[in-house]
């Protein structure tokens, strides 16, 4: 099965009330895990790629992980990219194979933003590759997005259906209190999603496809393990699986999950290497490793996104 875009699992997620995780993915293992927990789940599966990860496994590695991936599940899948930060990587990667890009003009004015976005649906569309663009600015830190909370700003449900009309994007990624991130929210405070914008958003853009980032709830037992095997990483709380499986029944159709893949592996290679310091062979602890991303994704799958069952 070839690459597929977005367009017909995201009709099938909204009418159904359901999401598709987006997931992002930087070597084989990574890769691996993922796609081997939808494949038992039976689920669509979107796999994203960072321009830190471009960096970090180059272009051509990803592209034949994610063609590797297809021959073995049989799955249809989305190849991504996650926040393009302007119209030459979105152009390098809609030429290079991927099926779906996001170019996230949100740190530009309005007029901006809609300019740059338009570019890049105008050039995606007429190579039958679709786009997810952002309004409002969500705060925190991850890979090469660093948006401070002074900056950081809810989307406007009035300029929804402008930017939609102007740009011709086909989903659209809010930020309405989730968090970019490992840290998220502080211990003791409760994440307040605005599902009020949520809402507002969706009766203005009906059967529009919307996209949540910084979704990662930061899984306790990971973090716990990472602190009891070395590590020193601040308590903290996520967004609420509770939370995130009620915004897929209003118009959530994609949510993005990157944080607990990297906490999930790295407290499975903390805890192997504590327990055996002796093992040197990378086999030995990025086996348990995927295991644990496998693990947690299907977790995600069955309990959070709802899509189990509908590749």
């Amino acid at each position: 099965m070839p690459l597929v875009t977005t367009t017909e699992m995201f009709r099938r997620a909204y009418d159904g009330g359901y999401a598709i995780g987006a997931f992002n993915v930087n070597n084989m293992e990574i890769v691996q895990g993922i796609t081997e927990a939808a494949q038992e789940c039976g689920a669509p599966l979107i796999l994203q790629v960072s321009a830190g990860a471009r960096k970090y496994a180059k272009h051509v590695y990803l592209i034949k992980l994610v063609e590797a991936a297809l021959e073995d599940t049989g799955l249809p899948i989305a190849l991504h990219l996650d926040h393009g930060a302007d119209f030459e990587i979105c152009k390098s990667c809609i030429d290079g194979g991927f099926t779906s890009v996001m170019i996230d003009g949100s740190h530009h004015s309005f007029e901006e933003n809609i300019a740059v976005t338009k570019q890049v649906a105008d050039y995606a569309h007429e190579r039958g590759v679709v786009v997810e663009g952002e309004l409002g600015r969500l705060a925190g830190v991850e890979d090469e997005v660093n948006v401070s909370s002074a900056d950081s700003s809810y989307t406007d449900p009035a300029q929804v259906e402008e930017f939609v009309t102007r740009t011709g994007v086909d989903s659209l990624a809010i930020a309405i209190g989730t968090l970019h991130g490992a840290y998220k929210f502080k211990p003791g405070t409760k994440p307040q999603l605005r599902f009020d914008i949520l809402e507002e958003i969706a009766w203005r853009l009906p059967g529009f496809p919307i996209v949540l980032h910084g979704a990662s709830s930061v899984i306790p037992e990971f973090v716990a393990k990472v602190n009891q095997y070395g590590g020193s990483m601040p308590d903290a709380a996520g967004v609420p699986e509770e939370m995130l499986r009620e915004a897929t029944k209003m118009a959530v159709c994609k949510i993005n999950i990157d944080s607990d893949l990297r906490l999930a592996m790295t407290a499975s290679v903390r805890e192997h290497l504590y327990e055996h310091p002796d093992h040197f062979d990378p086999r030995q602890y990025l086996t348990p490793a995927r295991d644990a991303i496998r693990s947690m994704v299907k977790h995600k799958i069955i309990n959070v996104l709802g899509c189990g069952g509908k590749a």
